[in-house]
């Protein structure tokens, strides 16, 4: 009698099963709340600067020794809680940082490299928790508050890049022109960062350098450090020109062309508007209103000018 030979029955790998399913749809709505609250908190901490108070909470974690809130009294000034809200704000990005860990991370469907973004957010706002304790402790040195708004800049332009990589697959890269357009893209980023240091050495050499009580300046000429960033930003709207000039040298018809377009053109408008705020508050002797117009025009410029180079190329 002849064996009946019995088939081997392979088992086929059983996809694990998405918890956040049904939660992915909200990805790109709190990537988005992510980009604005990093925007937002250097506004705050702006404002902090800005009014003076930069001291109203005496030390860190605590407002005050014993209590985490500002406490209520007749001579309670608004200094306790401006400092407080913009603690509050942290706590926000806290939260977000923490949704954004927890939607992207897990997407399994995703190529690591992106999914190993969603983990910066979070990290960010530790890391700025704790520059912000030794911003206090050290009663509110230039350095220290420098460090705290280029950490801030970093994240802006890290959140705009997770939402753009959001948006896109997961294959390598392709460029939306030639070499010299990409060329110029990586021109235009890099110029941002002198931009943005001279800008905030400008600030630290100023009026507005800390708290009204702690007049710890940088050693250097405010004069002299204005002119290096006004010569920074001439030119970097000189390669945001070329950079228009490449994109309309590119097909009409092709929709990544034009998207590039009009990201460089907003980009453009973001400038024009920082500028124009920068040059009023010079010649108006750095009303507070203004600079603190100025920062949140910096948060902007470094939100489109992300947006703009990575319009550049498409996955």
């Amino acid at each position: 009698m002849d064996a009946v030979s019995t088939p081997v029955l392979q088992s086929s790998p059983v996809a694990r099963p998405d918890r956040l399913g049904r939660f992915r749809g909200w990805t790109r709505g709190v990537l988005l709340a992510n980009v604005v609250a990093q925007i937002g908190i250097i506004v705050s901490g702006g404002a902090v600067r800005l009014t003076g108070s930069g001291l109203g909470c005496s030390t860190w974690p605590h407002c005050e020794p014993g209590r985490f809130t500002p406490e209520f009294h007749e001579a309670t000034s608004l200094h306790p809680y401006i400092e407080f809200g913009n603690r509050t704000l942290t706590g926000v990005l806290s939260v977000i940082g923490l949704l954004v860990l927890l939607l992207v991370w897990t997407d399994r469907r995703r190529a690591r490299s992106y999914r190993l973004l969603g983990v910066v957010p979070l990290v960010g706002v530790a890391a700025q928790a704790v520059i912000g304790g030794v911003v206090v402790l050290l009663e509110l040195h230039p350095g220290w508050v420098s460090l705290h708004f280029g950490v801030s800049a970093a994240l802006v332009w890290v959140s705009a890049y997770l939402l753009h990589r959001h948006g896109e697959g997961d294959g390598p890269p392709a460029p939306v022109g030639p070499r010299a357009l990409t060329a110029t893209g990586r021109v235009l980023g890099a110029l941002l960062v002198p931009v943005i240091a001279l800008g905030v050495l400008v600030t630290g050499s100023g009026p507005h350098s800390g708290d009204a009580e702690v007049g710890y300046r940088f050693a250097l000429d405010p004069l002299a450090v204005t002119r290096a960033h006004s010569a920074a930003v001439w030119a970097f709207v000189a390669a945001l020109v070329v950079l228009l000039v490449l994109l309309h040298r590119l097909p009409g018809d092709d929709p990544r062309a034009r998207a590039a377009r009009g990201a460089a053109w907003l980009l453009l408008a973001v400038t024009l508007a920082q500028g124009a705020v920068g040059y009023a508050q010079y010649f108006t002797g750095l009303p507070a209103l203004l600079v603190g117009l100025h920062m949140l025009g910096a948060g902007a410029l470094v939100w489109a000018t992300a947006n703009a180079v990575l319009r550049l190329r498409t996955r």
